[in-house]
């Protein structure tokens, strides 16, 4: 394939990883640059561009005459519900079955490109877990970015998994070691980090399988990394700058572009304000509600869009909050409590209803930055944390899965935001931490750190600022190199 003019407008494919923790950030990425002149194409899985025509309605995908949205297979069965998919088997499929898919897109909108209104391909912006499409890139002859949206800090965790396994700390030997301490170990070789434990690192490798489908998944992920033009994180220099300069001598170009939703946020009001890709659809009145309450009175409690519980563990959190006496408004997705639907006992809601606001989803970016917003109960998604951190907002942390045991252990121990709630949650534990992160004197102090950590969030997102210089860098070191013959 020749060589294209610079002159012509570039067009930007973006993909993200099936799920909407991964869907919203590769949103905001592909508005920045279609602000900077991209044509952009997005491109869903089928199965979540349904579910997105059902939750906002078939116009929401109708983009703008420079933003469209185009959906491939994912190469699992075909499934009606609106869940979160199986994330091994969907990790699993992705890697092995969804390269053709993307490539015949990519050379569809090469071809269509006379008609469409749409230049040709002229890079390729993948989520990090969609690491396949590195080989449609090379195969049309494009520059391709992999944007991994967890945090610095988890991403060094990941990419030490084959050393874990070659050193003999995973797999597990049985299971008796998720409880015998073992997990404590003290894990002090990784660059850039500090007094981390096992327990902190993503937790796929809590496994006694040596062939365990997510272990495996990760080290083709973190080897395929190497390969990409470039690597973008949403985080910022500042808030991870030890393990960033780790990292940097182990990949290729790292370039930090967050928080990215204060970039989107600085955009003009054009078209694009107007796209979203929220696979549920969102409850706006808990805006209203949150207006009719004090400055730092509500706590704001959100477990995000994978997290599952037992209905066990449900009525632990609906208790420990209704016994801290603290208002608050919980985000309960339909699909939170595993293989059931979410109920709550009837003196709960009898008990909490004058001081609650229950809502299926919400825009969590707005609610945290609400003034009435004074702590966040979270699963410690890397999404749920920066957002956090970009509002100024103290975290009550219970890691779930993934990268999230890594993101609780850096806002505990690292910045000071976070205090850790045990993952066998229990009434008396929850109702103690709500009420430590809203009265306390532990409490203030975390307020206090996070005010300053926000500061230094909008500090890199102005004009000036390392991650606004750096979106920049990436457009025209990366993404805007011309086709390779």
């Amino acid at each position: 394939m020749g060589s294209t003019e610079l002159t012509q407008k570039p067009h930007a494919v973006c993909i993200p990883y099936p799920a909407q923790g991964h869907i919203s950030p590769m949103l905001n990425l592909a508005k920045l640059l279609h602000h900077r002149g991209f044509h952009v194409t997005f491109v869903n899985t089928e199965y979540n561009h349904n579910r997105l025509l059902r939750s906002r309605g078939p116009a929401s995908l109708d983009g703008l005459p420079s933003f469209q949205f185009r959906a491939i297979p994912d190469g699992l069965p075909p499934s009606n519900g609106d869940a979160t998919q199986d994330i091994p088997a969907l990790c699993q499929s992705t890697q092995k079955l969804c390269l053709p898919y993307f490539q015949d897109l990519l050379e569809r909108l090469n071809e269509e490109s006379a008609t469409s209104g749409f230049p040709p391909v002229s890079c390729v912006v993948s989520d990090g877990g969609m690491s396949f499409t590195l080989d449609a890139a090379k195969a049309v002859g494009v520059p391709e970015v992999l944007f991994w949206t967890i945090s610095a800090c988890a991403f060094m965790g990941f990419a030490q998994y084959r050393s874990l396994i070659d050193k003999g700390l995973t797999p597990l030997k049985d299971a008796s070691y998720l409880t015998n301490g073992y997990l404590d170990t003290i894990v002090d070789w990784i660059p850039g980090m500090r007094n981390i434990r096992l327990r902190d690192l993503p937790s796929f490798i809590r496994t006694t399988d040596p062939d365990d489908l997510m272990v495996d998944f990760c080290l083709v992920e973190n080897e395929r990394a190497k390969r990409a033009s470039a690597i973008v994180l949403n985080t910022f220099d500042r808030l991870e700058h030890e393990v960033l300069d780790a990292l940097k001598a182990m990949f290729p170009p790292i370039y930090t572009l967050g928080p990215l939703h204060l970039l989107t946020e600085q955009l003009p009001n054009n078209d694009t304000r107007s796209i979203t890709c929220n696979l549920w659809k969102e409850e706006l009145g808990c805006l209203e509600w949150l207006d009719s309450k004090p400055p730092g009175s509500v706590v704001y409690v959100n477990f995000g869009s994978i997290t599952v519980m037992s209905p066990a563990q449900l009525v632990e959190f609906a208790w420990g909050l209704a016994n801290s006496g603290q208002t608050f408004l919980w985000v309960i997705r339909p699909d939170l409590v595993v293989g059931d639907t979410a109920i709550l006992p009837q003196e709960f809601s009898a008990t909490t209803r004058e001081r609650s606001l229950l809502a299926s989803w919400c825009p969590q970016e707005r609610v945290l930055s609400h003034p009435a917003v004074g702590g966040f109960l979270t699963h410690s998604g890397w999404n749920s944390t920066i957002e956090s951190i970009a509002a100024g907002v103290p975290m009550a942390c219970w890691p779930f899965f993934a990268d999230q045991q890594t993101n609780c252990r850096y806002s505990c121990e690292g910045w000071g935001i976070g205090m850790e709630i045990d993952g066998d949650v229990k009434r008396d534990e929850v109702e103690r931490q709500v009420r430590e992160l809203m009265e306390g004197e532990r409490g203030k102090e975390m307020n206090r750190k996070a005010t300053e950590w926000k500061e230094m969030a909008r500090e890199a997102t102005r004009p000036s600022g390392s991650s606004f210089s750096n979106l920049d860098e990436v457009i025209n070191k990366v993404l805007l190199l011309p086709r390779r013959d």
